[in-house]
């Protein structure tokens, strides 16, 4: 073999690695010396096949033959698994012991770099990457896009996730040989092939891919954040709600007023119709663009300066309208419309409201007896009691207002950041069902007069229901206006970062 010779079989080498084909070279030797007449383990020369140090002086004066090309081909879902990973801001880098030419043209078929993408600072082998000064190992890891890295022996591996770690990034290696092992486990999140993979590198992982499919990592990404933001859901909602509970005994303290809600309605409205919805919120549907956020710092806290901003401002609302509609009803003839004096009950000022705890002293007070749901009269011997056993409608307005209110919030907590325009009720079937239980129950108990006695409420009549359902759904919009606002400052704060 001549120096032409050589340099033609180079080159054809060296065109067919860039075609993504893994090259064998294949060679024979025609004096085998004492392994001339090599039958089985049991021949006396067999010992040196399995020692290391012999290779050198069995493996030479070999006759070569040529190149074998082999093709693995990418999967056909690799691509659209790639740029999901783009999308969802994961940074994929290919660690590889095949030739430089081949790993590349490789990276360019499943699109990890574009055709006639310029690699450079993107592709090195792995002594080329270590021959470089720390500095510029960090500076060429922190730069955004894929990385390929090949003829890689396994400190390497080691090496780069060490450093990836290092800078702070949540590191998944992959690999299927016992030389993955040692990076495997050094990495946040060891993948070992199920398939392919050997046991060593089994037990090194903390996962094990059972279709030995790269997509099948990205769709446990995307049920990772899925389930994190449910259990996100399911505390912005369970949150939100308490904190409306709160406020509303705070505001009835603060303004003086008669109790709008007694201990027993608060525990039914926690343990009971809260219950169904809360449940329910983890089985959401992946948001739309769940792909298409960038992942989430480790030391991220659960609920941030904006989000304690949405509880309180949704809480505040469900404090105020469950007591507003209390004073309403004792102090309003109608309200947009609707008339709520229509069971014959005695209007009074807010002040006597804010006082009534002096209406022993005062003069001429009276108060009529009013009709409730069911033809039952509430009469009073004393009129002073109209603020107290005469409250049983007002409480079950502020207990219907409450209760409806949670459940339109049940939507609101169906998405952190996408409005109900483009993730409808509907897409989780199994909340309108909780939502329908838990209206069911509170209906229950104000339809059945042994309930409604034991909780101290009354039938609602339909003019009452309109009013209820209208003080309601403003926290729909609310939220719907902190959400738009959270997605605009997301969206300025993306534009000036690129």
């Amino acid at each position: 073999m001549d120096e032409p010779c050589r340099q033609l079989l180079l080159s054809r080498q060296t065109e067919m690695s860039s075609k993504g084909l893994r090259c064998l070279g294949l060679a024979y030797k025609e004096d085998l010396g004492e392994f001339s007449d090599y039958y089985s383990e049991n021949h006396p020369a067999h010992k040196k096949l399995l020692d290391p140090a012999c290779y050198c002086s069995i493996e030479n004066d070999l006759v070569f033959v040529g190149v074998v090309g082999l093709r693995d081909p990418p999967r056909d879902e690799v691509h659209k698994a790639i740029e999901d990973c783009k999308g969802a801001g994961i940074r994929v880098m290919v660690i590889t012991g095949d030739n430089k030419s081949t790993a590349e043209a490789i990276c360019r078929e499943i699109k990890l770099f574009s055709d006639g993408e310029d690699l450079r600072g993107k592709s090195f082998t792995g002594k080329e990457f270590m021959a470089l000064s720390p500095s510029q190992q960090i500076e060429t890891l922190s730069k955004p896009g894929g990385k390929v890295f090949s003829r890689a022996e396994p400190r390497h591996k080691q090496e780069i996730v060490r450093m990836l770690k290092e800078m702070g990034e949540i590191v998944a290696m992959t690999g299927d040989g016992v030389n993955d092992a040692p990076a495997l486990k050094l990495a946040d999140i060891g993948i070992a092939m199920g398939i392919t993979g050997t046991e060593v590198a089994k037990e090194a992982s903390d996962m094990v891919l059972a279709d030995d499919n790269f997509s099948t990592i990205v769709s446990a990404v995307a049920e990772g954040r899925s389930i994190y933001n449910n259990m996100k859901a399911f505390i912005r909602y369970m949150i939100s709600s308490n904190v409306g509970e709160v406020i509303s005994i705070f505001l009835t303290a603060a303004l003086g007023l008669p109790e709008c809600m007694i201990p027993v309605q608060l525990l039914w409205v926690n343990l009971v119709t809260d219950g169904p919805p809360a449940t329910a919120l983890g089985f959401n549907p992946p948001d739309i663009g769940i792909m298409h956020k960038p992942p989430r710092r480790s030391d991220d806290a659960l609920i941030n300066s904006w989000v304690l901003f949405r509880y309180l401002i949704i809480g505040s609302y469900v404090g105020i309208a469950t007591v507003g509609i209390f004073i309403l009803w004792y102090t309003r003839a109608s309200f947009m419309g609707i008339n709520l004096v229509s069971d014959g009950h005695t209007l009074v000022e807010l002040s006597q409201l804010h006082n009534w705890g002096q209406c022993s002293t005062w003069s001429n007070f009276t108060v009529a007896p009013y009709m409730v749901g069911g033809g039952q009269l509430i009469t009073f011997s004393n009129p002073c009691d109209y603020f107290t056993a005469g409250k049983v409608k007002p409480m079950t307005l502020s207990l219907s207002v409450l209760v409806a209110i949670e459940m339109f919030n049940s939507l609101n907590a169906l998405s952190e950041d996408s409005s109900l325009l483009t993730l409808p009720p509907w897409r989780n079937p199994w909340l309108l069902v909780a939502m329908s239980v838990s209206f069911g129950l509170h209906c229950l108990i104000l339809y059945v007069p042994f309930l409604a006695d034991i909780f101290a409420v009354a039938p609602l009549s339909l003019n009452e229901w309109f009013l209820v359902i209208l003080v309601s759904v403003p926290v729909i919009l609310i939220d719907e206006i902190l959400k738009f606002v959270g997605r605009s400052q997301r969206y300025r704060v993306k534009e000036k970062t690129a």
